[in-house]
């Protein structure tokens, strides 16, 4: 896998290696069923703690972008559908929260676009 971290910039490590991972499989080159590297030997290939490629993997699984299946590895689990179904997940959140506190669709709108031109 060709990613590369950036000492030098202000994005921290962990999040230039969750975007990268994620943009890969965007692309297709990590496609879903494929394997992740495990921690250690990611952080090895990196030179970068354990910790902060954990970090990626944690927030990239919180995501749904990827599983986590103890010692049987990390798999990819982002795929368009998968991507589109997990945003489908969060409107319906979204739509919930906002009727509950009786925020007006107009206002949820402005929200959002204002989120999405961020």
């Amino acid at each position: 896998m060709d990613l590369e971290i950036d000492p030098a910039s202000t994005t921290p490590p962990y999040e230039q290696l969750r975007w990268q991972l994620l943009d890969r499989m965007q692309q297709g080159a990590l496609a879903a069923g494929s394997r992740l590297p495990p921690v250690r030997q990611l952080a090895a290939e990196l030179d970068l703690a354990p910790g902060t490629v954990a970090r990626a993997y944690k927030e990239l699984e919180a995501g749904g972008a990827i599983e986590t299946h103890g010692r049987n590895g990390t798999i990819v689990a982002w795929s368009p559908d998968a991507g589109e179904r997990r945003v489908q997940e969060l409107a319906a959140q979204l739509a919930a929260v906002a009727r509950e506190n009786r925020v007006p669709v107009e206002r949820v709108r402005e929200l959002l676009e204002a989120a999405l031109s961020d």
